[in-house]
């Protein structure tokens, strides 16, 4: 027999990959990092030795969820200023509160509750962009947590720089730092258009090239962006995008709610990924992406759920039922965005998005051991006919029971492992306190 780490034996194995794929009553065995197989469980009890065993005899397993955009330490902001059209929100209450209190300290914090929040949730990995993204390495690697760290850049100052030639300089250098990271990987975070001049952006496009580096980016976002742009610079901003030589399969275009026929093709042809964020689109009235068109035209679109202070949670598994409902709403279609693409935004399309399909998204040989456990063996998942359907329109996160990365385990039985819930809490209510005494 070989000897393994660890042999899940699940009810269901969503592997992802193949497409539609449910295996019921089978085995993942884990070594390390890596999930080495995926067979029946009876095979893999005579196949394997494992050092640790475990039965989930009414789980599925599933690739943990990717959460393809966030602004993790904005949970410390959560429903500190909601029921406001976006610009408002922005200039008249999160800027200046980020202007106060944003510190190393408020995003270590931050970072923290976020994380625990998605652990708990299924999300093994998230794509992040706020300052101080050097603190947001650290915490997600004192947790078990795999991230894609943001190198964010913006034309005006902030606590963490001064502006785009340091915000640049300061990301190559936390870049090399976690080069060889097997938690951190990096990605450029330009704010958006009506945030960077062209001149950083054309320096990203070049250092993204040679580094082959993701670039995070908010685009389209509401109809005021893109007609204050036409003001400005007489063009959309995904054209002065495309003439900044910024399209093309390293860029992951956030939002992008306002989208013509054209622009969608040109997104499909030069292979741009867009992640999706339905409710906090919602929550700020910043229009409807439109995924189906998208999705039938061929471009790539993850999920993310954006910061809790605009969602107001970081839900993956609630973003994909949205999702799915909207798309329906959008298109007039109830075939739109089946279950299996919901999950698969959630999963495979948002490790393509950030550069990381070849590492995580789906339950394959040789990839990370990046894996979750749902019960649906409570009442109000019964019964049970299609486990996709039941996933994406019949689940809630408090059903997420274990959670590994890279092997590690990080939530048993809904108990975090990694870090401390009660010292998580007493720090998010410290900044209560100081921000809303």
């Amino acid at each position: 027999m070989q000897t393994i780490d660890t042999l899940i034996h699940a009810r269901w194995v969503l592997p992802i990959e193949p497409p539609e794929t449910i295996l019921e009553h089978y085995a993942i065995a884990l070594d390390g990092d890596s999930i080495v197989e995926l067979l029946p469980s009876a095979q893999a009890i005579e196949k394997y030795q494992p050092q640790q065993s475990h039965t989930l005899e009414s789980h599925v397993v599933m690739p943990g969820l990717i959460n393809t955009h966030t602004h993790s330490a904005m949970s410390l902001m959560r429903g500190l200023a909601d029921d406001l059209p976006l610009m408002s929100w922005l200039q008249s209450h999160i800027w200046p509160t980020e202007s106060r209190w944003v510190s190393d300290s408020f995003v270590e914090d931050g970072s923290a509750l976020a994380i625990a929040e998605m652990v708990r949730g299924g999300v093994t990995c998230f794509n992040d962009m706020y300052f101080f993204p050097e603190v947001t390495a650290q915490v997600a690697i004192q947790a078990g947590m795999r991230a894609v760290i943001g190198l964010i850049v913006l034309d005006f100052p902030s606590a963490w720089g001064g502006g785009a030639d340091e915000y640049i300089e300061k990301g190559l250098t936390i870049h090399q730092q976690y080069h060889n990271s097997p938690h951190i990987h990096t990605a450029f975070a330009p704010h958006a258009p009506y945030t960077v001049s062209d001149a950083p952006l054309e320096r990203i496009q070049i250092l993204s090239a040679e580094l082959d580096l993701p670039i995070h980016m908010h685009i389209h976002e509401t109809a005021q962006e893109v007609e204050d742009a036409v003001s400005a610079h007489g063009i959309r901003p995904l054209k002065r995008l495309e003439q900044l030589g910024l399209l093309g399969p390293r860029l992951a275009a956030v939002h992008m709610t306002q989208l013509t026929e054209d622009e969608i093709q040109l997104l499909a042809e030069r292979n741009v990924s867009v992640v999706h964020c339905p409710e906090s689109n919602l929550k700020l009235a910043s229009g409807f992406s439109p995924v189906d068109q998208l999705m039938k035209a061929g471009v790539n679109v993850a999920l993310g759920t954006d910061g809790a202070a605009s969602n107001n949670d970081l839900d993956l598994l609630a973003e994909m039922r949205t999702a799915a409902l909207l798309a329906k709403g959008v298109a007039g279609d109830a075939t739109a965005l089946s279950a299996h693409q919901a999950l698969e935004m959630a999963t495979l399309r948002g490790a393509r998005a950030i550069g990381l399909e070849s590492l995580v998204g789906s339950l394959v040989a040789g990839k990370a051991a990046d894996l979750i456990a749902i019960d649906l063996g409570g009442l109000e998942s019964q019964p049970i006919y299609d486990v996709a359907s039941h996933l994406v329109y019949a689940t809630q996160r408090n059903q997420v029971r274990e959670v590994w990365v890279n092997g590690q385990h990080l939530l048993h039985e809904g108990e975090l492992l990694t870090l401390e819930s009660e010292k998580v809490m007493r720090q998010s209510r410290h900044w209560q306190g100081k921000i809303r005494p």
